[in-house]
């Protein structure tokens, strides 16, 4: 994260966030950048309906579930500014608001976790890899479809408690996740984007306040503006744009993934794959960095005129 030069604040910032463990580390890189800027901040544990709730992101909302509440929140004033996993986001603009900073791109990457250190290939037949994402779901199945997947929710310490006691024999979860919270060194596999496709924005954090705060001359403008990577921004919003498109949500089994190249500004690889793992489809597009939104839009547009919609289940 970056260092910040903007004067010191002359109140304290109160910074919103989920309650869980790995939002508030999320959140504790966000105010620690912050708090370099002499800025004094203050965390708000806030818990979503998302949080509150034990069914599959699919059954309980899915778009939006995690950030509700932290808007409403920010919209009456009670925060300054909330952090978001930027895969969590509903890509549709939220009146009134604003993102106003996405920090530097933690790894992208899914990461597994299994027991005996073994990765994916090595995995018996039958494995049981539990997962809460139709995305990862779809693309496990594509690779293995001999494996055992299982609905999955809670936290990480969670996750990872049923590899540990054996009730599971692996798990799939952001490497990004598992970094913030200290525990990469549990991971046995880091899957590779050619192997898997991670969520549009996955191992990026949003930082968003009102759109008066953002303004040039709104009294967060400098402080936030400083906060931004612009390289990861162009790189999000290339997968966000894609996935705006396609009209699918966060629980859609649409991965996504976009790079600067050597030669072009911006490479874009993008996948939908049947709920089941037997279909799929998946293509690519680069071009300018400028041209970031466009190519997402131009990679959406060729992957639903192969038949992307009927594979989410879309009623194009």
């Amino acid at each position: 994260m970056p260092s910040l030069t903007h004067a010191s604040a002359t109140s304290v910032l109160r910074l919103g966030t989920r309650r869980s463990a790995l939002a508030m580390a999320q959140a504790s890189t966000v105010a620690t950048a912050l708090r370099r800027s002499g800025s004094a901040v203050e965390l708000v544990g806030i818990t979503s309906a998302g949080d509150r709730s034990t069914a599959p992101l699919v059954e309980s909302g899915g778009v939006g579930v995690f950030v509700t509440e932290l808007r409403t929140r920010l919209l009456d004033g009670d925060v300054d500014v909330v952090v978001h996993s930027l895969k969590d986001l509903p890509t549709a603009p939220a009146p009134s608001l604003r993102v106003a900073a996405i920090p530097p791109r933690d790894d992208a990457r899914d990461a597994l976790v299994a027991r005996d250190g073994l990765m994916l290939a090595a995995l018996p037949a039958g494995a049981s890899v539990g997962t809460g994402s139709p995305r990862r779901a779809a693309q496990l199945l594509a690779l293995r479809p001999d494996l055992d997947i299982r609905p999955l929710r809670g936290n990480v310490d969670t996750r990872l408690a049923k590899v540990a006691s054996g009730e599971l024999d692996a798990i799939v979860v952001a490497a990004a996740g598992l970094v913030r919270l200290g525990r990469i060194a549990e991971a046995t596999e880091l899957l590779s984007t050619d192997v898997m496709l991670p969520a549009p924005g996955q191992g990026a954090l949003a930082v968003e306040c009102r759109t008066a705060d953002a303004e040039p001359g709104g009294r967060l403008h400098e402080l936030l503006a400083a906060l931004d990577d612009p390289d990861s921004r162009v790189a999000v919003t290339a997968e966000r744009a894609l996935l705006a498109a396609l009209e699918a949500g966060c629980t859609a089994p649409v991965g996504a993934f976009a790079e600067s190249g050597q030669a072009l500004d911006l490479h874009l690889v993008a996948a939908v794959v049947s709920v089941d793992g037997v279909d799929a489809i998946r293509g690519s597009v680069s071009g300018p960095a400028a041209d970031a939104e466009a190519i997402g839009r131009r990679l959406a547009a060729d992957l639903l005129a192969q038949g992307a919609g009927a594979l989410m289940g879309n009623r194009r």
